[in-house]
């Protein structure tokens, strides 16, 4: 029977799971060190992480460590694939719309509707990148935002590691955002899907079965604030610089990874309409939630293991 363990991490909810509870100590440990890594290297609310010291370069370029820099290449990736829906340059947008903060800070100060500047993205390909040694460039102007992409690939990382270094399977879930490694459970990771990743499990009427890869799911019913120009949430549409204007409350897609998974569910809550044509042409299994509550499932995503 998996043994499994959730603490408080990066802004969200961060859960390991082994398939021998003697092994969760192990898997523990391995958790809190790569997400101290990832916090280091990848918070936009940390003064002395290395990529805020990143934004506020000017234009100079920046020697960064492995964890900084493998999130960058994913971010550029995550970019190329979906045409630039799924942008690292939206930082500055995120900032002017108040999301500078964590967000339970964001939430505490949500009454004194702060005003809102809208500035398009748009400019991930300037992104310079020196892979022999490791050094970065940033047009001036532009801040990184690593929330799409930073995240999925920790749980990546960290359920290879756990899987590695206990040699089981494991599963990791950062922010609803997962990865699995090793060997899975005999009937597979049951993984509960709804709009809310913190929604009690007894109230989770959607489940699925992961054998590998990732699944993750991207909304806008949560994460929400109000400011002076409306209410707004943390999907920016990198065209507009405004939040994603989509029919859909939440998408979530099974990937070859998490990462993968991340960057088509928050591209198909930026393409609205056009996401399950977009999410099926390329072979996706998704769910769509929409506004209404009504679900759309494309890709072979598999409606027979959903529950009442």
């Amino acid at each position: 029977m998996p043994a499994s363990i959730a603490l408080r991490a990066l802004g969200t909810t961060a859960l390991a799971a082994v398939t021998d509870p003697a092994l969760l100590l192990t898997a523990r440990a391995t958790l809190l060190r790569e997400l101290r890594a990832v916090d280091l290297a990848c918070s936009r609310f940390r003064t002395d992480s290395e990529l805020s010291i990143l934004n506020q370069a000017g234009g100079e370029p920046l020697s960064v460590g492995d964890h900084l820099w493998d999130a960058l290449v994913a971010a550029v990736d995550a970019a190329r694939k979906t045409g630039g829906l799924v942008d690292p340059t939206v930082g500055r947008a995120m900032r002017t719309i108040g999301y500078d903060r964590t967000f339970s800070r964001v939430e505490i100060r949500d009454g004194s509707l702060v005003p809102a500047v809208f500035v398009p993205a748009g400019r991930w390909q300037e992104i310079e990148l020196d892979s022999d040694r490791r050094i970065v460039r940033l047009p001036a102007g532009v801040e990184l935002d690593l929330g799409a992409s930073a995240k999925a690939l920790a749980a990546d990382r960290i359920a290879g590691a756990i899987a590695a270094e206990t040699g089981v399977g494991a599963l990791v879930s950062l922010g609803g955002d997962i990865a699995v490694a090793g060997t899975p459970p005999p009937d597979g990771w049951v993984v509960g899907i709804d709009d809310d990743h913190e929604t009690p499990r007894d109230r989770v009427h959607t489940r699925v079965a992961i054998l590998a890869g990732g699944l993750a799911s991207s909304g806008i019913r949560v994460r929400r604030w109000r400011t002076a120009a409306g209410d707004v949430h943390h999907i920016v549409d990198p065209r507009t610089g405004r939040p994603a204007r989509s029919p859909w409350s939440t998408v979530t897609v099974a990937g070859a990874s998490c990462l993968d998974a991340n960057a088509a569910s928050t591209a198909a809550i930026v393409l609205g309409r056009a996401a399950p044509a977009w999410l099926d042409e390329r072979g996706l299994p998704a769910r769509l939630t929409s506004l209404d509550g009504s679900a759309l499932c494309v890709g072979g995503w598999p409606a027979v293991l959903e529950v009442a």
